[in-house]
């Protein structure tokens, strides 16, 4: 029997979008004309059916808006499905929005513990990886700085050590590997390499088709909001190239 690492099936997601008056008066006259807000209905995936076994890495490529982040907020539980269903099974790390969850007036320290704790690890594991963070991070003696002074580019760096150095068994990444210069980038893949030895199931969305095809052994193509295409990486990837 395969050993699937994420399943979806027949997953949905519909946003409801609620408009507002723009202005105090027509909101009044609205209610006074007992009008309700209109409210709108966007489906940003339909219907999506796939299965990742263990130690697989997909790529997910599409156009702007067609639900590639969307898909990647769901296996991260960020959203919850409108119908269908989505497993993922194992311990997982999000290179997503990297630093969001930062405060401000900590240091560079005091996130690592703050933000690995959110990300599910104990601080003995933070106490034990510290070094490891900080010196893949390459933010130096800012380390003891309150990230309110890092340039976007260090704390970047920063939100993307302590994700890799959760041990993760899935590793779910948007965008995120064209962080820093370009020896920084080899960093990262080096990084992404390690994981796909050691069987780590990644799910990797990105507009960059070079990296999609370096990194990826399968792609999925996502078009109109639904599964267009699911095949190996180069075929996929022309079949993209061509209608593009």
């Amino acid at each position: 029997m395969p050993d699937y690492s994420i399943e979806v099936h027949n997953l949905t997601k519909v946003f409801r979008v609620v408009h507002r008056e723009s202005s105090l008066k027509s909101a009044a006259l609205n209610l006074a004309r007992f009008r309700l807000p209109r409210r709108e209905e966007f489906t940003a995936l339909e219907n999506l059916s796939f299965q990742i076994e263990r130690g697989q890495t997909v790529g997910v490529i599409g156009r702007n808006g067609s639900g590639k982040s969307t898909l990647l907020a769901l296996l991260a539980r960020i959203y919850r499905p409108t119908s269908g269903t989505v497993l993922v099974r194992g311990r997982i790390a999000t290179l997503l929005e990297l630093g969001a969850g930062f405060h401000p007036e900590f240091t560079g320290i005091e996130n690592i513990f703050l933000n690995g704790i959110i990300l599910g690890m104990k601080r003995e594991e933070i106490e034990k990886k510290l070094a490891s963070i900080i010196e893949f991070a390459e933010v130096g003696e800012f380390i003891d700085t309150p990230v309110k002074f890092y340039s976007s580019g260090m704390t970047t760096r920063l939100g993307f050590s302590i994700a890799v150095h959760m041990e993760p068994e899935v590793l779910l990444v948007d965008e995120v590997l064209a962080v820093g210069d370009a020896r920084f980038q080899e960093k990262c893949y080096r990084k992404i390499e390690e994981f796909k030895q050691q069987k780590v199931t990644i799910f990797f969305v990105s507009h960059d088709m070079r990296a999609i095809e370096r990194v990826s052994d399968r792609v999925l193509w996502i078009d109109g909001h639904h599964l267009k295409k699911d095949g190996a990486a180069g075929e996929v990837i022309e079949a993209y190239d061509s209608e593009n």
